[in-house]
């Protein structure tokens, strides 16, 4: 038996690079080649939630998980835009 799972995903990745994108211009230092290594820091700091179509979670929420969960990603993606234009201003001045 073969079983497809190029359906299953994380949460917080669309809700995370959408973030990411949005945050960006605040962060000028940061190239556009750093975003994914923010999304990944970002996505590193947020509980992992696994689904197979938007709907499995999103349904199920109340208004104030969906809200902690916003709060959640905008503090992740500040962290990380922070984290890592601190680590590669580290690197550029050695």
């Amino acid at each position: 038996m073969t079983a497809d799972f190029s359906s299953l995903r994380n949460y917080f990745e669309r809700q995370v690079f959408e973030a990411v994108v949005e945050a960006a211009p605040s962060y000028p230092l940061l190239t556009a080649d750093q975003l994914p290594d923010v999304a990944c820091v970002a996505l590193n700091h947020l509980p992992t939630r696994y689904i197979r179509h938007e709907v499995d979670l999103v349904f199920y929420l109340t208004e104030k998980e969906r809200a902690d969960n916003e709060t959640a990603i905008a503090e992740a993606v500040r962290y990380a835009c922070e984290f890592v234009q601190a680590r590669f201003a580290m690197r550029a001045r050695r």
